[in-house]
């Protein structure tokens, strides 16, 4: 952690005792502190070492919200830490262990979908105290679809897909730009994913989604090009696109843009291990 956050956890312990009002202050200012740190996990060039660190971290908001249940900037970052936690340390290994061991991969795989409707409650309760807030429209919505996709024998789940899709229509709506891309990279899948969506028109967006992405990450984001390979490449079974596309995610540098780093080396190693599965896609 940094010093200045260690200083206010300590500040928080030594006036756990203290009056209410002051209490609850200390607690608001680490809860400030720890919703604005998420660039230190972002810029980290070690998968591994941000894997083991992130559950004390969430534990910790959620303790914290246990004190100030309404705070907004920690609600955001429980609703985010916990979808990104769920997909990359949850969900893509037990993808990649489904080949060795089905039951295992399957239990995984159930863990990620609480996850992801633990990060959905906490964006809900985040919503009901700013509504029209982009961030958090966004990961409780990619939360919640991201839970359904994983709920396929579960019906009562999957019957919140239209109010997940309203949350995410409404940050497309407020702000289809956000995050330099981040709400466009995950559209491209979306889009393809949609129920009784007619496939030429998916794509048409798809591919609209994709090129938005690239131009505001400056193709410096590795999602853009994965997701449309996953999505859109392997529908059209175009081999080509999808391992030109994969090797323009490895091409990123994740060095150029620091604050999307981490992100990149997963991205990149997922682009990885597609490419090695690519006779699996497309069968001779």
């Amino acid at each position: 952690m940094r010093p200045g956050l260690l200083r206010l956890l300590a500040l928080a312990v030594a006036l756990a005792s203290s009056g209410c009002a002051v209490r609850e202050m200390a607690v608001r200012s680490v809860g400030d502190a720890l919703a604005s740190g998420g660039d230190v996990y972002a810029s980290d060039d070690d998968i591994e070492l941000v894997g083991a660190a992130t559950p004390f971290g969430l534990k910790t908001i959620e303790s914290l919200l246990a004190q100030v249940p309404e705070h907004r900037g920690l609600l955001l970052a429980a609703a985010r830490g916990f979808t990104q936690y769920a997909y990359v340390y949850v969900q893509l290994p037990a993808e990649e262990a489904e080949e060795r061991d089905v039951a295992h991969a399957y239990a995984e795989l159930d863990r990620a979908r609480r996850l992801y409707l633990r990060a959905r409650d906490y964006g809900l309760r985040g919503l009901k105290v700013a509504p029209d807030d982009v961030a958090l429209l966004y990961w409780t919505g990619v939360a919640w679809a991201a839970a359904i996709s994983l709920s396929k024998d579960r019906p009562a789940e999957i019957a919140g897909l239209p109010e997940a899709d309203a949350l995410i229509r409404r940050a497309a709506a407020l702000d289809v730009d956000y995050d330099a891309g981040a709400l466009h990279s995950f559209l491209i899948g979306y889009e393809m994913s949609r129920p009784n969506a007619a496939e030429a028109a998916a794509e048409k967006l798809a591919r609209a989604h994709f090129e938005r992405a690239v131009a505001l990450s400056h193709g410096a984001q590795a999602a853009p090009y994965v997701s449309l390979a996953e999505s859109v490449s392997v529908a059209r079974r175009d081999r080509a696109e999808f391992e030109r596309l994969l090797k323009q995610a490895l091409a990123v540098d994740p060095d150029k843009a620091p604050q999307w780093r981490l992100a990149n080396l997963v991205m990149q190693r997922r682009a990885r291990r597609l490419l090695a599965r690519s006779d699996e896609f497309f069968p001779e």
